[in-house]
């Protein structure tokens, strides 16, 4: 109710879109960061008569209804999933940059953002970047309605504060009275009109509450419905029951025009088929070589640039991530976000929405912290790629602030989500290029130091898939690596094979989805398993071999190595050996489960 009047002016006079064509690449987009406030969003639906008052009575936050208790993409009019506070105007940039820099399309990205929520450091990124690429078209309208959940705001009506620090980030601010309706007017006006090279923040100071002066400016009213006699005198004191059917104006002709024939911008490259696609030729290594999976993964992006639907993005780090290949190949689709890895995953999902497809990188260690953003993603149905370099101990002498050791878990937990882990530099190009049109949140590990090229060019990857790279008739246990392990376990074997015992090699790439019918088929061949991981025990590569054998009737002797120490600085060569994940570590692995019993598992 604080916010009524600003969508109803939005909505009526200044929000180009055009409801029966939510498809239209020139509509104006709307986000909620304030998804708490989906009653305005679908009552506004309802307005313009694209949700029926039935649907609105009798549906909102029933089960399987479309009309959830914060806003999904489930509505064709909604771009991402907000709820979780401080992510719907940090996605807006990623639109905004997509319309001022990609599209180049004269629509607006207006945003309706809480006073409670301005007190995440995630939407002052999001000024500080909308700022730094001079985004005159995204629109911050934040409701000062001064009650928060649970009572006052940090802020409360300090309108003068906002103020001062919105225009400390770049933006240019508007201060008014958010139930002055010719003061709502006159703001949107000029925000909309995109003059100047700033974004715009609109502070309205409105009541918690407004139009039923029995809640209105109260505490203790926050998400709670109303008993119906307060309902009926609540409708009453609002005028009454209505049908009114309000729309504003359509995009600007100019804009319809620029667009006509296009799906959804970008995506029309990427749904036009592969035969429609500019080639695109990967880079070759030769076996035996030693590259970096990381620069591999720079040289693969920069050669997917040929599609121009991709787009990349680093948090300041790409010159070790190699992401600035990419960058000098195509700077006008590279957008560098600094150490502000939330709004790169927020950009990231925002440049989804425009169909484009997106390759985010950065330190994997640092994606822990934009983990709610990520989580976020897939709620939004968002189709983004997220690089992590510098996993594990085998980074070396940065120490364990750098080493990421739980990304797999964090990954994997992700609803819908790929978790891809290449050993070498052929393996990560192809699956690099299988990443971009692979749906939902695709996450790839990318190892730091330089290893031997294990495949040839002509290899083939799938997702999903593994690789057998050593095996006989004769295997007595198999070693399961991914990544930095996979040479450690190849060298394993070379000891063991001395030593006359025969061993399986698993290089477990896929991480989620995982090959099952490969590991089911070493597991009942050998009986015997050691799998090995640079990572954390829990929830990494151990916990996909687990739940894949779970179930499957073959009875198995499983040793996991995994990281269960607290690193320091060293040599990767001391860093492995001290977690027990080297090859003197996994061959002893291998000698123990020889001597068990079939079914145990030993965690060494």
């Amino acid at each position: 109710m604080s916010a009524a009047d600003l969508l109803a002016v939005l909505a009526s006079r200044h929000l180009r879109y055009d409801w029966d064509n939510p498809e239209e690449a020139a509509n104006d987009h709307l986000i909620f960061s304030k998804g708490h406030a989906s009653p305005l969003l679908y009552s506004l639906y309802k307005a313009v008569g694209v949700v029926s008052d039935e649907e609105l009575i009798t549906q909102y936050r029933r089960f399987g209804s479309r009309l959830e208790g914060h806003p999904t993409p489930r509505l064709p009019w909604v771009d991402v999933a907000t709820g979780s506070l401080g992510q719907g105007l940090p996605d807006g940039v990623g639109v905004a940059l997509a319309g001022k820099y990609l599209d180049r399309l004269p629509f607006r990205t207006w945003v309706l953002c809480g006073d409670g929520e301005m007190a995440e450091g995630s939407m002052w990124e999001a000024l500080d970047k909308a700022s730094f690429y001079h985004l005159s078209n995204l629109i911050a309208i934040v409701d000062v309605n001064r009650l928060g959940q649970r009572g006052p705001t940090e802020l409360s009506w300090d309108l003068a504060t906002y103020a001062r620090r919105a225009e400390s980030f770049g933006a240019k601010v508007h201060q008014i009275d958010g139930h002055d309706i010719s003061a709502i007017d006159l703001a949107l006006g000029e925000a909309g009109a995109m003059g100047g090279d700033q974004p715009s923040v609109i502070l309205a100071r409105t009541e918690k509450g407004k139009g039923f002066s029995e809640v209105q400016n109260l505490e203790g009213w926050h998400g709670k419905a109303l008993p119906p006699d307060m309902a009926d005198r609540a409708i009453a004191e609002l005028g009454g029951t209505r049908n009114l059917r309000v729309r504003g104006p359509l995009p600007e002709p100019a804009g319809r025009d620029r667009v006509a024939g296009r799906d959804r911008v970008a995506g029309a490259a990427r749904r036009a088929g592969e035969g429609q696609r500019p080639a695109v030729t990967l880079p070759t290594f030769t076996v035996g070589d030693k590259v970096a999976p990381r620069k591999a993964y720079g040289e693969a992006l920069a050669a997917l640039g040929a599609r121009p639907e991709v787009v990349a993005l680093d948090g300041e780090v790409s010159n070790s991530t190699y992401a600035d290949q990419f960058a000098r190949a195509y700077p006008d689709r590279y957008f560098e976000m600094f150490i502000a890895e939330q709004q790169m995953i927020a950009t990231a999902v925002g440049l989804s929405v425009r169909g484009y497809v997106p390759f985010a990188s950065t330190f994997a260690a640092f994606l822990t912290r934009a983990y709610d953003f990520l989580r976020m993603a897939a709620i939004s149905e968002a189709d983004i790629r997220v690089v992590g370099s510098h996993v594990g101990v085998e980074i070396g002498a940065d120490g364990p602030s750098q080493m990421a050791l739980e990304d797999l878990a964090m990954m994997r937990a992700v609803h819908g989500s790929t978790v891809l882990y290449p050993s070498d530099a052929t393996s990560t190009a192809a699956l690099v290029a299988l990443m971009a049109d692979q749906p939902g949140v695709v996450y790839l590990r990318a190892t730091r130091g330089s290893y031997p090229v294990l495949y040839p060019t002509t290899e083939d990857f799938k997702i999903g898939g593994a690789k057998v790279l050593r095996s006989s008739d004769d295997d007595l246990v198999t070693l399961v690596g991914a990544g930095v392990t996979v040479h450690q376990c190849l060298e394993a074997a070379e000891i063991l094979g001395r030593e006359g015992v025969a061993a399986r090699v698993i290089d477990l790439y896929s991480i989620k989805p995982v090959d099952v019918a490969a590991l089911s088929e070493a597991a009942g061949h050998t009986g015997r398993m050691v799998i090995v991981e640079d990572h954390h025990p829990e929830g990494g590569v151990g916990s996909a071999v687990f739940e894949a054998l779970a179930g499957g009737g073959a009875i198995v002797s499983i040793a996991h190595l995994a990281v269960r120490v607290m690193p320091g600085s060293g040599t990767t060569a001391e860093l492995l050996r001290e977690a027990g994940i080297d090859a003197s570590s996994i061959a002893a692995a291998a000698r123990s489960v020889l001597h068990d019993t079939r079914g145990e598992v030993r965690l060494v």
